[in-house]
């Protein structure tokens, strides 16, 4: 009984020293960063999941607010450089298809036409 007892008390004091480690000396420290900073390799899954909630909904303002958070790009331009890197890196064609509809509603409705009708 005594040697599990041990090894008990050493798992005990090595998470606790860990734990003390970990909390006191080196805690972690938060940067205030914008999903601007993204790469873009993340910045293209966003305006996707964009392009998708906008097959659904048919908002292009919405759209457009969603995509603001990415940076002082305009959302045209972001989802352009979207499309071209989805097509450099091998996105699937019916994603590529999304991004487009979105860009085509965005182009639109900068113009004053307002979204075109899904």
């Amino acid at each position: 009984m005594g040697r599990w007892f041990r090894f008990l008390i050493a798992i005990l004091v090595g998470a606790g020293a860990g734990l003390a480690y970990g909390w006191f000396m080196q805690p972690v420290k938060s940067v205030d960063i914008t999903p601007a900073t993204l790469r873009m390799d993340y910045k293209t899954d966003y305006v996707l999941m964009v392009a998708e909630a906008y097959e659904i909904d048919k908002d292009a303002a919405l759209a457009e607010r969603r995509l603001a958070v990415l940076g002082e790009t305009p959302p045209q331009v972001l989802v352009a450089q979207a499309i071209e890197f989805a097509r450099k890196v091998g996105y699937s064609e019916p994603d590529i298809s999304r991004m487009q509809a979105l860009q085509t509603s965005l182009e639109a409705s900068s113009l004053g036409g307002g979204a075109p009708a899904p």
